[in-house]
C-alpha cells in the first residue's frame, strides 16, 4: 500500500488595515490564527499591541515608526479600532488591555489566539474604526 502526502494548504492570513491621523498604520487580525500570526510573527517589539480586556476579540497592532511616538490619543484611536473588532464593538465605553508587542508571549501548547501580556496599560474608549 502506497503511502500519501496530506497537503495542508494554509490559509492566507485575513488582517484588516486602517490608517490613523498622523500616518499611523494600525493592524487587526480577523481569527484566532490570524491573530497569533500578528501578535507573534508581523508585530515589531516596538509596535503597540491591543487587545479588549475579558471577551473574545481581535489582536490590535498599532505599527511604530522610526520617526515618533504614538501620543496618548493615537494609542486610544488603536484602542477603539481593537474594542470594535470585539465582542464588545456595540458597547459603550470598554477597557483594552495594551502594551508594547515584546510584552507579549504565547504559553507553550496553548490554542491559537491564547497570548501573556506583561506591562498592561488599560485604555478606557468607545469602540470605533478611524474616519476616512
Amino acid at each position: 500500500m502506497r503511502r500519501v502526502k496530506k497537503i495542508i494548504q494554509r490559509e492566507k492570513p485575513r488582517i484588516d488595515e486602517y490608517t490613523l491621523p498622523g500616518g499611523w498604520v494600525v493592524l487587526a487580525g480577523r481569527t484566532d490564527l490570524d491573530n497569533d500570526r500578528l501578535s507573534l510573527k508581523v508585530a515589531g517589539q516596538n509596535d503597540w499591541w491591543f487587545h479588549v480586556k475579558g471577551m473574545p476579540g481581535s489582536h490590535v497592532i498599532l505599527q511604530a515608526r522610526p520617526d515618533a511616538t504614538p501620543d496618548r490619543d493615537t494609542l486610544k484611536r488603536a484602542a477603539a479600532v481593537a474594542a470594535y473588532h470585539s465582542k464588545a464593538r456595540t458597547g459603550g465605553m470598554v477597557s483594552v488591555s495594551g502594551t508594547l508587542a515584546r510584552h507579549v508571549t504565547k504559553p507553550r501548547g496553548a490554542k491559537p489566539g491564547t497570548v501573556n501580556i506583561k506591562k498592561e496599560t488599560v485604555f478606557k474608549v468607545r469602540p470605533a474604526l478611524p474616519e476616512i
